[in-house]
């Protein structure tokens, strides 16, 4: 066997390794979905059934939570992405040594655990402006470290930013407002539909930060997480394959969209 056949086979090997662990367990998952057994496993295999489905359509719990995250993750959105925008620009125009004392600040909710985050975000606002749990105090909590995440991707993008565009409208008379409108934001827009992306899947699955500072409300993470401890039914499995099944759907039509983009813009290039 020569050394490119082993190397080869090699690689094979490992590709197989690695997707199998990323998607076994999606698969088992997923049969465990269609078998009539009243927990979620495969094994012992009691028959096909589809009646999990059901089950989860009739389950308005689950769909009140479902609700719940959806709410707070577009509340994060609208509160972490511009606050990461406004931190990335900040670094990005700020040329002196509180740069880096700055920057440290700004990523130190990520380091720190989401049970600190969850608490000291519970324990400010009650004891400060008599705000107990709940929605708004599961937004705010989650976007204290959310924002971090978006602020890395603004920065990013900006690191390639020709600053002489700025400079060029600015000495031909156009008004800052007017440049960041018509340059900067545009430019930065792959960047925003990164980071609105990141947050709101950051937010759908946090559970650390979000079981401190929800109050009555539940989100489907803490709720998922209760019927474990209840009793967890392959409902919720159902529920995963359905998500994971709109995943698909959704990328799909973007890589289409997207290869549909690039054929016109290189027939306009060639016309």
């Amino acid at each position: 066997m020569t050394a490119a056949r082993f190397r080869r086979l090699l690689t094979g090997a490992y590709l197989m390794l690695f997707f199998g662990y990323l998607f076994l367990p999606l698969g088992i998952m997923a049969a465990a979905t269609f078998n009539s057994s009243r927990f979620p496993t495969v094994t012992p295999w009691m028959g096909f059934t589809l009646g999990w489905f059901q089950a989860l359509w009739e389950d308005q719990r689950m769909w009140a939570a479902l609700g719940t995250s959806l709410l707070v993750g577009a509340g994060v959105i609208a509160l972490a992405v511009p606050l990461g925008l406004a931190a990335a620009l900040l670094l990005d125009r700020l040329h002196s040594r509180a740069k880096t004392v700055l920057y440290a600040l700004m990523v130190s909710p990520l380091l720190t655990p989401g049970v600190i985050v969850g608490i000291s975000t519970l324990v400010f606002w009650r004891e400060w402006f008599g705000v107990s749990g709940g929605l708004f105090l599961t937004v705010v909590a989650q976007s204290s470290f959310i924002a971090a995440y978006a602020m890395l991707l603004f920065s990013a993008r900006l690191e390639r930013f020709d600053p002489a565009l700025e400079e060029a409208a600015l000495d031909l008379g156009a008004t800052h407002g007017q440049v960041f409108r018509r340059i900067t934001l545009p430019y930065l827009m792959p960047a925003i539909l990164s980071a609105a992306l990141l947050a709101f899947l950051q937010s759908f699955e946090n559970y650390n930060t979000t079981l401190f500072v929800r109050g009555l409300d539940t989100t489907l993470t803490v709720y998922i997480a209760t019927k474990v401890r209840t009793g967890l039914t392959p409902a919720v499995n159902a529920l995963s394959l359905v998500l994971i099944a709109l995943t698909v759907l959704g990328a799909v039509v973007y890589e289409i969209l997207r290869r549909r983009e690039a054929r016109r813009q290189a027939g306009s290039v060639t016309a």
